[in-house]
């Protein structure tokens, strides 16, 4: 027997908002029912868990011990780009020369989580 993954629970100040911010990212949709205000709500993602997002009282303190890592359609660089602009903040550059590695950014609540290459720059620097 085995356990399926149902979702992907994210504790936070303002469930709606940052719901809204995560269906920007992923270009999936909010739970239909999901209205400004909400305690709890979540992002459909396609195939697969949902996110989450739970409102809870007290702050985000110290760095995540879990967090999302995203493959972009687009490369690493135009979507931490995009990502920018829709609200995330830059934290770490683990980007190399050769163009492998990743850059870490935050949401809107102070969420890490980490910006991977395409699939076609993997490609580029595997072959």
């Amino acid at each position: 027997m085995v356990s399926v993954l149902q979702n992907v629970a994210i504790d936070c100040a303002n469930a709606y908002e940052l719901a809204r911010f995560w269906s920007e990212v992923t270009g999936r949709p909010m739970h239909p029912d999901a209205e400004p205000g909400d305690a709890e709500t979540e992002v459909l993602l396609a195939g697969g868990p949902v996110l989450y997002f739970n409102q809870v009282p007290e702050p985000k303190q110290v760095k995540n011990r879990l967090h999302l890592c995203l493959r972009p359609e687009t490369t690493r660089d135009e979507e931490v780009e995009r990502l920018l602009g829709l609200g995330a903040t830059f934290v770490g550059d683990h980007r190399n020369p050769d163009g492998t590695g990743w850059a870490v950014l935050a949401d809107p609540e102070g969420n890490e989580f980490c910006v991977l290459r395409s699939a076609e720059e993997r490609a580029r620097t595997e072959a």
